[in-house]
C-alpha cells in the first residue's frame, strides 16, 4: 500500500478511481463540472486527512462513500439547474435502455444510489451496505423499491 502523502500514491489513485467516482457524483449532481468538482474535494480530503487504510477494498469503500457524502453536500448547498447529460461522461446506452439512466437519475438518492452500485458498479448487497453504513436488509429493501418505481415510470412513458 502506497503512503497518502506521496505522488505516486496520488497518481495510482487518481488513475485507478476517478472514472468511477466521477460516474457515482454524476448519477447524483446531473452535472459534469458539480462532479467534477465534487470528486476534486474527494481527493483533497483523502490528501488532508492521510486515512489508514486495511487494504485497497477498504480504500475504494472510503472514496465512494466520501463522494455519496461530498455529492449529497453539494445538492443541498447548491441551487440546482438543469443541464443536459455529459455524453463523454456517461456512455450512451444501448437503444432498448436509452429511457433508463433517466429514469433512475428521477429517483430519490436513496434508491438511485442503491441502484448505481449494484447494476452499475456491480457491488453485492453485502458490500453496498457496507459502503453506506446500512444493514443488509435495508439495501434489500430499497434495491427492490427501486426497481419497482423505475419499472412504474419507464410503464408510464410507453
Amino acid at each position: 500500500m502506497y503512503l497518502p502523502s506521496t505522488d505516486e500514491y496520488i497518481r495510482h489513485v487518481v488513475t485507478q478511481y476517478s472514472r468511477l467516482l466521477l460516474r457515482i457524483a454524476f448519477t447524483r449532481l446531473k452535472s459534469t463540472a458539480d462532479a467534477e468538482d465534487a470528486v476534486q474535494d474527494v481527493f483533497l480530503k483523502l490528501i488532508k486527512k492521510r486515512p489508514d487504510f486495511r487494504d485497497e477494498a477498504h480504500e475504494k469503500a472510503w472514496l465512494i462513500r466520501a463522494t455519496i457524502n461530498r455529492s449529497c453536500d453539494m445538492l443541498r448547498s447548491l441551487s440546482r439547474r438543469d443541464i443536459p447529460i455529459d455524453e463523454n461522461l456517461v456512455s450512451p446506452p444501448p437503444e432498448k435502455h436509452a429511457r433508463l439512466l433517466p429514469a433512475v437519475q428521477s429517483l430519490p438518492e436513496k434508491y438511485s444510489t442503491v441502484l448505481h452500485l449494484y447494476y452499475y458498479e456491480g457491488y453485492s448487497l453485502r458490500e453496498i451496505a457496507g459502503i453506506l453504513k446500512l444493514p443488509a436488509a435495508t439495501v434489500g429493501t430499497r434495491l427492490s423499491r427501486a426497481r419497482a418505481q423505475v419499472k412504474l415510470i419507464l410503464e408510464e412513458e410507453e
